[in-house]
């Protein structure tokens, strides 16, 4: 496993743990065993499948690790295959079968590894127009999917709280409405301290997803 997702896959866990007093260990070790197998792509999805189905308590994390297990593949597995693999047909069909899995906090994820790379810090207003290019005409389906984070960035000049006020506004078709808390809590807060993490946890409606989701990105964007 990627040393960067190995670290959020502990922080998530030890913040549900925290969360919910429910023991994970066992499931953890049985994800670093999916991440860390040879295995070809499908059958680690079908190995995290099944782990989640031995853990209903984790179900409403399971796309988001699927997130992850995307980006420990682009990031190690497709290293070890050929050359210009995601160009292949193999790797088209395996878009098509999972073109339904995970959530937009793959773009997250990408877009913080993006900023590694290029050693600045995530913001949001970074993350809609240079990262997904919103305001560009042939992307307006991102436009679309993360309008209410577009329509609400002045929130980036807020707080959690009003993060919290906005996040339970939203309408049930929001395409984003699930991540929103989560989401614009880090772009708020991407290196928070202790109580900062509480105020996180405090606020939100559903603490044991957004939480666990908010600590995956915080310890995402220390690195390794």
């Amino acid at each position: 496993m990627e040393k960067q997702i190995e670290k959020a896959v502990n922080a998530a866990l030890a913040q549900f743990e925290s969360i919910s007093g429910k023991s994970v260990g066992e499931f953890q070790d049985k994800i670093s065993t999916v991440f860390d197998s040879e295995k070809g792509f499908m059958d680690k999805v079908a190995d995290l499948d099944a782990a989640f189905d031995d853990e209903p308590s984790l179900e409403n994390l399971r796309e988001v690790f699927f997130d992850l297990l995307m980006v420990n593949f682009f990031s190690e597995d497709v290293h070890k295959l050929e050359e210009d693999y995601l160009e292949t047909p193999e790797w088209e069909e395996i878009e098509n079968q999972t073109i339904d899995r995970g959530t937009e906090l793959l773009n997250v994820l990408l877009y913080i590894q993006e900023c590694e790379d290029e050693d600045i810090q995530p913001e949001l207003e970074d993350f809609l127009k240079e990262f997904l290019l919103v305001d560009e005409d042939e992307f307006q389906d991102e436009h679309r999917i993360y309008e209410d984070m577009i329509a609400n960035q002045v929130l980036m000049e807020s707080n959690v709280e009003e993060i919290s006020k906005v996040a339970a506004s939203l309408s049930e078709e929001s395409e984003i409405g699930d991540l929103f808390y989560p989401v614009m809590c880090f772009f708020l807060q991407t290196t928070p301290e202790e109580d900062e993490v509480q105020e996180v946890i405090n606020y939100s409606q559903e603490p044991d997803f957004d939480a666990v989701v908010y600590s995956m990105l915080v310890a995402f964007n220390e690195g390794e």
